[in-house]
């Protein structure tokens, strides 16, 4: 299953227990809920489509040592 399709899965799940709810706040509530999750669908489709690769840039807080030069004396053994 798709990141989309499960989005819409969990929508339809949401919205069905909304449509049983009595309290109208709560019902309310999940059908907010489901209309989130189907922007999150309409999201991960989006995702889908694109072929995004990128790299973490380093991070600035480690620092990367450098290999010091030996000393001429060291070399000419």
């Amino acid at each position: 299953m798709n990141p989309g399709d499960f989005y819409r899965t969990k929508a339809a799940i949401v919205l069905a227990r909304a449509k049983r709810e009595e309290r109208l706040q709560l019902q309310t509530e999940l059908e907010s809920l489901a209309q989130a999750y189907l922007r999150l669908a309409e999201q991960a489709d989006r995702n889908e489509m694109l072929d995004a690769s990128y790299e973490i840039p380093p991070d600035p807080t480690q620092q990367q040592q450098q290999k010091q030069p030996k000393p001429d004396s060291e070399s000419n053994r």
